[in-house]
């Protein structure tokens, strides 16, 4: 399959029980590019279509290098490669652990303990592949500065084509859509109920994954990379 655009991903194991209750979560397997169907939840203060309706396409992940096109005079097989021998010298290690969090109104799992391996992962993908990434349109520069940037995020988004990269990054595995506020505590509690006992301390890092955007939005698993080599 060919895909409009590429990221780099942090994707849990699909055989870990808490992933596989996330991607059902979400009700999008990226892995095996289905729909899946919701586990059994108790009530929920909105429908759970309307809940996932923005995280959905994407699949359970954290982004570390934000969705591109490719430039021209490169390809898919190129990039794999690259990300095969970049991968090969980025030596593997573990998160403390994953906690629900609160980003605005959305609902997340975010690093607890230390975040600085992590980062140091996203700054190397995002900066050592950039010869892959096609420039942004006018268009997608006017959208990303109409949500107001700050000089920092604006910097980023020249060089690096997209904002929150870098200095502004933030690991995240978003869960939700931006809540109506009277909502964002009742599904909190009932993923809390139901996540957090899953959670494994510590998270392994072993490798990072290419996913591709098709063309109906969705995403999906193009390969995974060991770190390590």
């Amino acid at each position: 399959m060919e895909y409009k655009r590429y990221a780099l991903y942090y994707a849990p194991p699909e055989d870990a029980e808490w992933a596989r209750f996330c991607t059902r979560w979400l009700g999008w397997d990226m892995t095996e590019g289905q729909v899946v169907a919701p586990p059994e939840m108790p009530p929920l203060p909105l429908d759970h279509a309307e809940i996932i309706r923005a995280p959905r396409k994407y699949g359970l992940h954290a982004t570390l290098k934000p969705p591109f096109r490719l430039t021209n005079g490169t390809t898919r097989e190129g990039l794999e490669k690259a990300c095969e021998d970049l991968c090969a010298h980025i030596a593997p290690f573990d998160l403390d652990g994953l906690q629900l969090a609160r980003l605005g109104r959305f609902i997340a799992l975010r690093i607890q303990g230390s975040d600085t391996a992590m980062r140091a992962l996203a700054d190397t993908l995002v900066r050592d592949l950039d010869g892959f990434r096609a420039p942004p349109t006018d268009e997608e520069l006017k959208r990303r500065r109409g949500k107001g940037l700050t000089p920092a995020q604006e910097a980023n988004l020249v060089q690096w084509g997209y904002p929150y990269v870098m200095e502004e990054f933030r690991f995240h595995i978003t869960l939700s859509s931006s809540l109506p506020r009277d909502a964002i505590e009742p599904v909190e509690t009932v993923l809390h109920e139901r996540l957090t006992p899953l959670l494994p301390q510590p998270v392994p890092i072993r490798n990072v994954a290419l996913v591709g955007e098709a063309d109906d939005g969705k995403f999906h698993m193009v390969r995974r990379f060991r770190l390590g080599g």
